[in-house]
């Protein structure tokens, strides 16, 4: 009778540990997503900023037409990927475009 209760214990032992196991692998999975889900988020109002940027200096800056180009091109692929990398590779070159387009508002100091 002592072994078969000591097997009933040790399987809801093991039942218990895999359940515990698995809740937390969906906890990570969520926050994972969640993590995700906010990068996306500041990465689209940072998209939504950018025309407002390109508006600014294309009054002052007739003549950087490629820096502006580079930037509107840069932030049309940040917004047109649709997989992780492609999000991470196109913000990198949308970065790299603002970089050009920052160096240029600094040449023109009256540019507000």
């Amino acid at each position: 009778m002592i072994p078969v209760i000591i097997g009933i214990v040790v399987v809801v032992v093991i039942v218990c540990a895999i359940a515990g196991i698995y809740n937390n692998m969906v906890t990570k999975r969520n926050r994972i997503d969640n993590a995700w889900q906010n990068i996306d988020t500041q990465l689209q109002r940072r998209n939504d900023l950018i025309p407002n940027l390109v508006e600014t200096v294309k009054g002052y800056a007739k003549h950087e037409q490629d820096t502006l180009a580079a930037v509107v091109n840069a932030r049309n692929a940040a917004v047109s990927a649709t997989t992780p990398e492609a999000k991470m590779e196109a913000d990198n070159v949308l970065t790299g475009a603002l970089r050009q387009l920052f160096a240029v508002a600094e040449a023109y100091p009256d540019l507000k």
